[in-house]
């Protein structure tokens, strides 16, 4: 079954709004594994508008699940996963201003500062996923310097399958087939929601991981965290 990893930025976000630890951010996490989430995602950005690096660490002895980092890997991000040695690290070419990821990697034209990156975290045992497009030189090249994984970022799909295109989804599922063959995990992420994940997962093939978490968030306000974490769970199951 393709794994669930929440992105718990929302809660942070949450939190940070009022000041002080409410809701509490380390109790989220464990109550989201408990509730059968294999996964826990963070997303840190340098100016800490949701998740803080302190958080970072502070998650580290709860996750006993998957801990996924994301961001872009300037000195700051590589320092702290380093430091932490999560199970995944997820690179993202965030700009400093995004509101949220907005494109992915040009692993080709990007090449050699990636090989970097992605040697350092390996031989720190550090499994290493690029976030990227439907591209198959992008997707080779992230083969060639050595990624463990590609995450595919889904916002496409979502858009296209709200408007009731189903097609969409046949260049995420080509592209999965492609890593594959080159050896190459798949993790997919961004808009994936309640609507359109049963879908996602039934037509692509060899998905590892979906890491999901504004539109979670959003819905457990209608639905109760512990439903929602458990609809997804059972949508995964059914491809």
């Amino acid at each position: 079954m393709t794994k669930l990893s929440v992105n718990i930025n929302k809660i942070a976000t949450l939190r940070n709004a009022r000041g002080g630890n409410t809701p509490n951010l380390i109790e989220a996490a464990i109550k989201i594994q408990e509730y059968g989430a294999q996964g826990i995602t963070i997303h840190p950005r340098p100016d800490e508008r949701h998740i803080r690096y302190q958080d970072a660490y502070d998650l580290k002895p709860v996750v006993t699940t998957e801990f996924n980092i994301e961001g872009n890997p300037n000195k700051k991000f590589i320092d702290l996963v380093l430091a932490i040695k999560p199970e995944q690290v997820t690179l993202v070419p965030d700009a400093v201003d995004a509101i949220t990821s907005n494109a992915g990697w040009d692993t080709v034209k990007h090449f050699d500062f990636l090989k970097e990156v992605v040697t350092e975290f390996k031989n720190n045992n550090i499994r290493t996923s690029i976030f990227m497009e439907n591209n198959p030189s992008w997707i080779e090249a992230a083969a060639k310097l050595g990624a463990n994984r590609v995450e595919l970022y889904t916002e496409e799909y979502a858009k296209q399958y709200a408007k009731g295109n189903l097609d969409a989804v046949l260049p995420y599922a080509g592209s999965a087939k492609f890593a594959k063959d080159l050896g190459l995990g798949v993790n997919a992420g961004h808009d994936l929601s309640l609507d359109n994940i049963a879908y996602f997962a039934k037509m692509v093939p060899n998905l590892l991981e979906v890491s999901i978490g504004h539109a979670l968030i959003s819905e457990a306000l209608y639905l109760g965290l512990q439903n929602v974490v458990n609809m997804y769970l059972y949508k995964l199951k059914l491809e």
